[in-house]
């Protein structure tokens, strides 16, 4: 009832849509091969910081609909039979949620030791330049991919 429906009933909105992603894909591509940035723009927005940060991401997470559909959709067929339905999901949804924070602080740990490589321009020229390659790759990808 909406863009997937009006992609799989026409051909030319399909291939409409088709060539201008690849069309965008390939546009950034070429600019960040031909002009890669020197420096990471890391100037603060105007005013002091306002909040809690994981509040602000934790009930960013909470209130989209989307981890709602997931769990109501994805969870249920996990619920062994003639077990509580609540004490089950809150087990899987205690467990969706420990993976995603040990997720997170792996990351977390991990830019600590790497984050020195971002501020040489070098390695941020070439991390655009690979990036754009890819973008170029996704789109010829794209370009030549048949319904």
């Amino acid at each position: 009832m909406g863009l997937g429906a009006l992609l799989a009933a026409s051909e030319m909105a399909y291939s409409i849509l088709k060539w201008c992603g690849a069309g965008y894909l390939c546009w950034l591509g070429i600019q960040l091969i031909i002009r890669p940035r020197q420096a990471f723009d890391v100037t603060q927005t105007k005013g002091p910081s306002t909040g809690n940060w994981f509040l602000r991401g934790m009930l960013g997470n909470v209130l989209n609909p989307k981890m709602g559909v997931f769990y109501v959709s994805f969870l249920p067929q996990f619920i062994p039979a003639g077990h509580s339905p609540i004490c089950w999901t809150f087990l899987l949804v205690s467990i969706h949620v420990f993976i995603g924070t040990a997720w997170s602080l792996t990351l977390i740990t991990a830019t600590r030791y790497t984050a020195g490589l971002f501020k040489i321009p070098t390695f941020i020229k070439w991390m655009d330049r690979l990036t754009g390659g890819f973008f170029m790759i996704f789109a010829a990808k794209l370009a030549l991919s048949h319904r």
